[in-house]
């Protein structure tokens, strides 16, 4: 302002000089009063000019100061803060943080929390082989009825909190995620139960974990909103079971595009008991025998590369070993698994993963896990299996999936009736009606081989609306 005032001052005292020479500038005539008015004109330009820097860099000296917070929902009138009384303005702050507290969530330690997960409508229909279930898993031996019904039990709720800086300046944060998939169909058995949670603690290269959630060498799911209380392809060639564990995880990066991931981790199989539904295996192991379960160790190691904005690639190896007990005698689960995850443009995606191990039912897959000879001795069930994925998402609201698996257990480790093989191949059409509502139509069959007697079928269809919150 100061320089703005000085060339507006020298402008006045120029004009007012040149004004009391009236003799000399009546003596040179109208050019130089004419001169004189063009300099007039170009100070007041000048002088606008300033003015405008000044007020800009007004606005970025407030900026720089940040936004002054604004009420959420009440207006308040516009009065100079040098005529509020200090009873008045905190009345309105008050009413501010009243405001603000019936909007949020607030944990009873002050951290962040957020809620999350869909509401799950499905309405599906069954073939005669449903094993009377509403999302079957294999095809019973026995036919039945069809089947159909509506039902919400899938729906998920989720909770996300976020900790603070602790140990060597590690970030905690958490998870827990919950469904209503447990109980019976019926519309008023459905039990509450966990699917996954997690405390994490991360470093920028280092992350450890303890909650529940799928087997480490198995980290990923097809995609279906048809099937959601167990994960997509289950007993066909996805382990999917969700257990306690405790992992690992240290990251390399290889230039700016390329990584690697090693984690090791501690994983609790599940107790297996017998005897089996007689409705789907035909020769029950006796009753007394059971595998009680002890933990084992996990490690996958993953190799990644991207281009472009989209396109990536992932592929890991991991390896799965614990020692269970049928009685006194140790029966070992361990196996082999490779898993992928690529996009080579934005609009195409595979995915997918395999195995080959013996004793893996403990880890979600097709039982049995063993078997036992007349003589006493237990044979642990070698298996092969996996599933695979092919991914088109149209546009942004619209995608296409089309996936399949099967799990091949070993002829010569089984009883006669006991299942050689189970196959399931789906596909399904997702639409975003909303950003965050999705309507689904999948169909699909799964055909289970009984060793001696022949294969069974079960077709299942299923339309499916997901809102999102």
């Amino acid at each position: 302002m100061t320089c703005t005032s000085t060339k507006f001052g020298s402008g006045i005292f120029l004009a007012v000089m040149f004004a009391g020479c009236t003799p000399a500038a009546q003596g040179q005539g109208a050019p130089a009063v004419q001169q004189i008015l063009d300099r007039l004109d170009r100070l007041e330009k000048d002088n606008e000019a300033l003015l405008e820097e000044v007020r800009a860099l007004r606005q970025e000296v407030s900026a720089l100061k940040g936004p002054e917070p604004e009420a959420t929902s009440v207006q308040t009138p516009a009065v100079p803060v040098a005529s509020q009384s200090l009873s008045d303005r905190l009345t309105v702050q008050e009413s501010r943080v009243e405001e603000m507290a019936q909007t949020k969530v607030e944990s009873s330690q002050k951290f962040p929390l957020r809620i999350t997960g869909m509401a799950l409508f499905n309405a599906s229909l069954n073939g005669q082989n449903n094993n009377n279930q509403d999302n079957p898993t294999i095809a019973s031996l026995k036919p039945g009825d069809l089947t159909g019904e509506g039902t919400l039990r899938q729906s998920t709720l989720g909770l996300l909190f976020n900790g603070p800086r602790t140990f060597l300046d590690g970030k905690v944060s958490g998870s827990l995620y919950m469904d209503f998939f447990g109980g019976s169909t019926a519309s008023l058995n459905h039990v509450f139960r966990v699917r996954t949670a997690a405390i994490n603690l991360d470093w920028a290269n280092t992350s450890f974990m303890v909650g529940q959630d799928k087997p480490l060498i198995s980290p990923r799911d097809p995609d279906s909103l048809a099937q959601v209380g167990v994960s997509p392809l289950t007993a066909a060639g996805n382990l999917w079971l969700w257990q306690p564990q405790v992992r690992v995880e240290q990251r390399f990066a290889i230039g700016g595009n390329s990584g690697v991931r090693a984690q090791f981790g501690v994983f609790e199989t599940s107790r297996y008991d017998f005897p089996m539904d007689t409705n789907v295996y035909p020769t029950p192991v006796p009753e007394q025998q059971k595998e009680y379960s002890r933990p084992g160790v996990e490690g996958r190691v993953e190799l990644w590369h991207r281009w472009g904005d989209t396109e990536r690639v992932e592929i890991a190896g991991g390896v799965h070993y614990n020692r269970n007990y049928v009685v006194s005698v140790a029966v070992p689960s361990e196996l082999y698994s490779l898993d992928w995850f690529l996009r080579p443009v934005s609009k195409l995606e595979f995915s997918g993963f395999f195995f080959h191990g013996q004793n893996v039912s403990t880890l979600g897959a097709l039982q049995p896990g063993f078997t036992t000879e007349w003589t006493g001795n237990v044979i642990p069930v070698m298996s092969t299996g996996g599933w695979a994925q092919i991914r088109v998402p149209i546009t942004s609201r619209l995608a296409f999936d089309v996936y399949g698996g099967q799990q091949d257990q070993r002829n010569s480790d089984l009883y006669y009736g006991g299942i050689g093989k189970n196959e399931g191949y789906f596909g399904n059409i997702m639409y975003r009606l909303a950003p965050n509502v999705i309507v689904s139509l999948e169909s699909g069959q799964i055909r289970t081989n009984y060793l001696g007697i022949g294969s069974r079928l079960n077709n299942h269809y299923d339309l499916a609306l997901a809102y999102l919150f």
